[in-house]
């Protein structure tokens, strides 16, 4: 336990499960508050919960729900600090097996939801002199196959990230992004299962080994890993550090991948 957070209040989108709950849990562990906000109220109040926490249901990329969400914050912690925009899910499909549902869907959960919250939180992060950590992705850099609606909105969420950082760094708020590579989530745990049912693994840990076979670490990080990038990026710690973004992912970033074949010259089981 340490007071690095202490009086400081953190709105989480996604908070329920993965990064979004291991935020939020170091953040209390830390001395901070924190307020989850998604539509599912039973996940996210398993989370809270035990850590004193509020939780406000509703859709991240509502305008209105998150005028709710904030006024409720306001009214039971006197106001919010840091914005962790995580909430996020897949855009799956090359682009010809890409419906107009489906694009509108990955743009609502990936970006929508950091877009408005960001939009509907800065007067509370501009009067605090606080800070935004968004959520994007090595996809965020990098294309991963048909997967083009998750693609592109995690490389918007750089762009986002950019842009509020140009614009309120004058107003004391900062914008930074994290870039995770493989994470062991529920999410990351269901593609999993389909790599190993292509390949005919025993399991999820032999998809995940084969997934990240060529990740110069080795393997895929823990949500607590990726949540204190997030917590150093939100802290007094990187008081200078603005509009950027940090990779979480084991080196994957590093690789030259025209030369994975002369290490690896079977990359297939």
């Amino acid at each position: 336990m340490t007071s690095e957070f202490s009086g400081k209040v953190a709105f989480i989108t996604g908070g329920g499960t993965g990064i979004g709950a291991a935020v939020a849990r170091q953040v209390v562990e830390r001395g901070g508050r924190i307020v989850l906000m998604g539509r599912r109220r039973a996940p996210l109040q398993e989370v809270a919960g035990p850590l004193g926490g509020l939780v406000v249901e509703g859709d991240a990329a509502s305008a209105d729900d998150v005028k709710a969400a904030v006024a409720q914050a306001a009214a039971h912690f006197g106001g919010i600090d840091i914005l962790v925009a995580n909430a996020g899910g897949h855009g799956i499909g090359e682009l010809t097996q890409t419906s107009d549902q489906s694009w509108r869907m990955a743009t609502h959960l990936n970006l929508d939801t950091a877009f408005v919250c960001a939009r509907e939180l800065m007067p509370s992060l501009i009067a605090r002199k606080g800070n935004i950590v968004m959520l994007s992705s090595l996809a965020g850099h990098f294309a991963g196959p048909a997967v083009v609606g998750y693609v592109t909105m995690k490389h918007a969420l750089i762009g986002l990230t950019r842009s509020l950082a140009r614009d309120y760094g004058r107003h004391g708020v900062r914008t930074n992004a994290v870039c995770p590579g493989w994470v062991r989530t529920a999410m990351a745990d269901e593609q999993m299962r389909m790599l190993a049912d292509q390949y005919a693994m025993p399991s999820i840990d032999s998809a995940y080994a084969l997934a990240t076979r060529n990740v110069p670490l080795g393997r895929a990080a823990e949500a607590e890993e990726v949540a204190d990038a997030v917590l150093f990026l939100a802290s007094r710690r990187a008081s200078m550090i603005n509009g950027t973004y940090l990779m979480v992912d084991g080196g994957a970033s590093a690789v030259d991948l025209p030369t994975i074949a002369f290490a690896d010259p079977f990359p297939l089981p």
